[in-house]
């Protein structure tokens, strides 16, 4: 049996109160952490190999169902407004479409061929990356959209809480984080879908760091969409120039970025 739909440690959840509820999960979030530490090696493989092929123009693609499908989707969206990237730079496609992220579709993970079928819609060369994210390692969907990107030259890795599975096997680079049973019995949306943000996390952070997108530890290509990432971003200004906040403000809101803003401002220094 799947480590992931084994019975979970705890008997009789109705009978327990809140407190304990709470606590008892608690407890299961806290084997998450380790458990992802004990993969750190095999993440780093899979990110050397990533970084590489997205500086000679690849894309990072994210492939799940369900759970799965929406944490990579949730991933690749917030890479635009963190680092500056343009959309097509990390993917998220969950099956069934983007109306699945709200909404189960009916059987939508069975289909072996449609993953492939939803990354062909963007478009794919053999510098691109797929990551089958799959908490069971057995999903068809999923194995299915690495298995063809692989024979067709593509990187391939996963993110799966099983080992030894189908999923794993598929691909030259997988990460499996074995997290035990679930607090509630197969419902992979707790530590299963931790783990898997966490794993997430890991790799799109240092790719983007790795690609030029973080400059000390600051986000200097973000997105100023609101007035918190505005503010954010003259504070950094005047961290890095000395500028007091109206003048780095200004700075900002002309040049769009706070490498934008920070780069015109020591340029135009340099040339006073």
């Amino acid at each position: 049996m799947k480590v992931t739909e084994t019975s979970s440690l705890y008997e009789n959840l109705e009978s327990m109160d809140t407190l304990e509820l709470l606590r008892n999960m608690n407890a299961e979030d806290h084997k998450v952490a380790p458990a992802v530490k004990e993969k750190i090696s095999a993440i780093s493989a899979l990110v050397d190999q990533i970084v590489p092929r997205m500086r000679e123009g690849g894309r990072l693609f994210y492939i799940g169902a369900g759970t799965s499908g929406r944490l990579g989707v949730l991933d690749a969206s917030e890479c635009p407004p963190t680092y500056g990237v343009p959309h097509d730079w990390v993917v998220g496609i969950i099956a069934g479409g983007d109306s699945a992220i709200r909404k189960a579709v009916e059987n939508a993970e069975d289909n072996p061929e449609m993953a492939w079928k939803d990354i062909q819609a963007f478009g794919f060369s053999e510098l691109d990356t797929v990551v089958g994210i799959a908490a069971s390692g057995t999903t068809p969907y999923v194995i299915g959209g690495v298995k063809t990107a692989r024979e067709k030259g593509l990187l391939t890795g996963c993110i799966t809480c099983n080992a030894d599975s189908p999923l794993a096997k598929a691909v030259e680079f997988p990460i499996e984080v074995v997290v035990g049973p679930e607090f509630v019995t197969g419902s992979t949306r707790m530590k299963s879908g931790t783990a898997q943000k966490l794993v997430l996390n890991m790799i799109s952070t240092s790719v983007m760091i790795k690609l030029g997108r973080v400059k000390g530890n600051k986000m200097v290509d973000m997105q100023l969409s609101n007035v918190k990432l505005v503010d954010r971003a003259t504070k950094m200004v005047m961290e890095a120039t000395g500028l007091d906040y109206p003048a780095a403000n200004e700075l900002v809101l002309s040049q769009g970025s706070v490498r934008n803003a920070t780069e015109y401002y020591y340029k135009n220094q340099a040339g006073s």
